[in-house]
């Protein structure tokens, strides 16, 4: 159904705001650059009005922590139907796009800075030129969407096009305009599609999530082993694909620099640092060696992401399996739709024979570790 938010004021006498307009989507766009954060808080802009190959002008660009770009069109006076296949035509020339070419966007969006080094400071991590626009997403911002433009984009990301709606209305309180935004679908579903399309040889999912577990980056791999849990944060854009899981869901966990270093079956949702609980006490009081952003507790979009996991077989991080040809993805979780993952499976069942739970590993069981880091 059409995304329509109503919002009340609190008090005795509620009343619902009235809705209002802004005065021209380039107020809305000129907004969004001087805070991009009305969009999201993972993403760093990198281009603004670009002519594509074709003559059409992207009204955003911008790139996501792995290196995905994401495609930003306001719907403007378009009909929602002709935004959607205009954004796609757009795509189309972005997936095109080499590293220099970017560079080149870059330089004329913020003249005189460096793309590397502003990305660096922006997400802490170099940019890697190989997997700059390895893949990308659509998001079109509109004040409404009809039910057949939400029927496209739901069927597209369905067959894994990564779009997205973002939603924006305008109500007015006490003489100032409030702005309010609603996603149409999940983000992080829409992120995880992203990283699916880059892959240019598919095959139907293999039912295995992947999951990268940054240790050393603010956690702790013996500690995740120890007392079954992997996490995430630092940033919506990381922790969000944690909701991907469910209870019985197996996942294959990689630490990124190290290897493959164990695998398990979840047995809890996505909890916040400040309702995780190892026991029967909170699990920042319980970790010790590692930050696990305790410094964002307190903020929902920044704060580290616990999901609880039975291992049922893992190594400790000097024996992480890191062989030529395994999978790898920068999302924190996500569902591998290519034939690399499914060999990348086959040869870590034999390299961890406990990952069905029958043969496993003395001692790996709920909140425990193999026998050799028994709590």
């Amino acid at each position: 159904m059409p995304i329509r938010n109503t919002i009340w004021n609190v008090g005795s006498n509620s009343q619902p705001l009235v809705e209002s307009k802004l005065p021209s989507e380039k107020t809305l766009e000129d907004m969004i650059v001087t805070a991009p954060r009305i969009l999201s808080d993972e993403w760093m802009l990198v281009g603004r009005q670009e002519i594509t190959g074709s003559g059409g002008i992207i009204d955003l660009l911008a790139v996501a922590p792995d290196g995905a770009l994401v495609l930003i069109e306001l719907k403007r006076d378009k009909t929602p139907r002709e935004v959607v296949a205009q954004a796609l035509d757009y795509a189309c020339w972005v997936e095109d796009l080499k590293a220099e070419d970017i560079v080149a966007i870059y330089g004329r969006f913020r003249p005189g800075q460096d793309l590397a080094a502003d990305f660096k400071a922006r997400f802490g991590q170099s940019l890697d030129e190989d997997t700059l626009n390895e893949s990308h997403q659509i998001v079109i911002v509109a004040a409404s969407l009809d039910p057949s433009s939400e029927r496209i984009v739901g069927y597209l990301n369905r067959r894994d096009i990564a779009i997205n709606v973002l939603c924006f209305q305008v109500f007015e309180s006490g003489g100032q305009q409030l702005l309010s935004r609603s996603w149409l679908l999940d983000p992080a579903q829409t992120q995880v599609n992203a990283a699916v399309s880059s892959v240019s040889e598919k095959e139907p999912w293999n039912g295995e999530f992947y999951a990268s577990f940054g240790h050393g980056m603010g956690r702790d791999w013996d500690e995740a082993r120890r007392y079954g849990f992997i996490s995430a944060g630092g940033g919506s854009w990381y922790s969000n694909s944690l909701s991907l899981l469910n209870v019985g869901d197996r996942v294959w966990v990689k630490a990124p620099g190290f290897g493959f270093v164990g695998v398990g079956r979840v047995t809890g949702g996505r909890q916040s640092a400040a309702e995780f609980m190892i026991g029967d006490r909170p699990a920042l009081e319980v970790l010790t060696a590692a930050t696990y952003h305790r410094d964002l507790v307190d903020d929902p979009d920044t704060s580290e992401y616990f999901v609880p996991v039975e291992w049922l077989d893992t190594v400790p991080i000097g024996q992480a399996i890191n062989e030529i040809g395994l999978f790898g993805n920068q999302n924190t979780v996500c569902k591998p739709k290519t034939p690399k993952w499914r060999t990348t499976v086959d040869r870590l069942k034999e390299r961890l024979p406990g990952f069905d739970g029958a043969g496993r590993r003395a001692g790996v069981a709920s909140g425990a570790q193999s026998s050799e880091h028994k709590v």
